[in-house]
């Protein structure tokens, strides 16, 4: 009985994530897509998906908090046609299981390099792109594994993300935002409170509040319906538990000077209306960057968290900035 539930639970959230829209980029990509076998050095299983033409330069898309592969639609339906897009759940996330180890920013890092040494021939390299947490975990992989920046990468891109003091620099709380307004000085919030807020399994039923809060508190409040409804749907797909035990590991995460490590060009995106990291956060990484030579470029898009999805048409442009600059795909041979 209890199989029988959970394969019927993880059906309801596959039809989250595979719901069609007017918006032909937000549905199910309609590239060639294989599937690639890939398991973590701890044995847990992650879904793995190369989309576009098996030959062409690769992309790898990794997604942030509470998402999945879906949440990258609007890109690899963008670019698949042209690159090898590469896209993967982080373990609990999506199609990938959970594991039984300690979670921590190490062991998504492990994660990575278990993608990419199955996704990647020897001396290819791909162009990286990491949004919320999916941008913390490529941080965590430079720091962790600096020589395999340049043997990887060829570019990163990081999007509405962070190196840290998350819980410190939020803006999701509109009460204590007006306070640290009216009191003229910049307010912490609690880490118990912070913790509290991120580590609850809560749910995301479709209601009036939860769409009210959503639309205010991740995205910016003028984003349509259909992209309010798609992006629900990725993040209400996330088992509640699963929430919760990468909230309490987001609460107290701290990757520091991480961002040095990031040894090849490197473009940080913000969003203006961003409460869950905001741009001082994009600001903060930007400098490790541009201290070590490696920033190719900052910019700020006006949308809330999700900014990949909000203002897909600016995002796939710098996208494609980078992509264009990357250059070639495969390191010189050595001697």
């Amino acid at each position: 009985m209890r199989a029988k539930k959970l394969r019927r639970m993880a059906g309801y959230r596959a039809g989250l994530r595979s719901r069609t829209y007017a918006t032909a980029l937000l549905n199910r990509p309609t590239a060639p897509r294989r599937t690639l076998e890939v398991r973590a050095a701890d044995g847990t299983r992650l879904r793995v998906y190369a989309y576009g033409p098996e030959d062409a330069k690769p992309v790898v898309l990794i997604h942030g908090w509470t998402c999945a592969i879906e949440y990258w639609n609007a890109q690899i339906n963008t670019f698949a046609g042209e690159y090898r897009v590469i896209a993967y759940d982080q373990r609990g996330h999506g199609g990938s299981e959970l594991g039984r180890g300690k979670l921590s920013m190490d062991v998504l890092a492990d994660d990575l390099v278990a993608v990419l040494d199955a996704a990647l021939a020897p001396g290819e390299r791909a162009v990286l792109v990491g949004h919320s947490l999916g941008g913390m975990t490529v941080q965590a992989w430079a720091a962790r594994y600096p020589e395999r920046v340049r043997e990887q990468a060829r570019a990163v891109l990081l999007t509405n993300t962070a190196s840290g003091r998350l819980v410190a620099e939020t803006t999701v709380l509109p009460w204590f935002n007006r306070t640290a307004r009216f009191l003229r000085r910049k307010l912490a919030l609690p880490l118990v409170v912070g913790r509290l807020g991120l580590g609850l399994p809560i749910l995301f039923p479709p209601v009036a509040p939860i769409r009210w809060l959503f639309a205010r508190g991740i995205m910016h409040p003028s984003s349509t319906r259909e992209l309010l409804d798609y992006s629900m749907g990725v993040v209400r797909s996330c088992p509640s538990l699963v929430r919760a035990k990468f909230g309490l590991l987001l609460a107290e995460m701290d990757l520091g000077d991480a961002a040095r490590h990031l040894s090849v060009p490197t473009t940080v995106l913000a969003g203006e209306f961003d409460h869950l990291t905001p741009r001082v956060h994009a600001d903060r990484i930007a400098e490790l960057l541009r201290e070590s030579g490696n920033l190719e470029r900052q910019a700020v898009l006006p949308t809330g968290h999700l900014g990949n999805v909000e203002a897909y048409p600016q995002f796939n442009e710098e996208l494609a900035r980078v992509l264009v600059a990357a250059g070639d795909e495969r390191m010189p041979a050595a001697g």
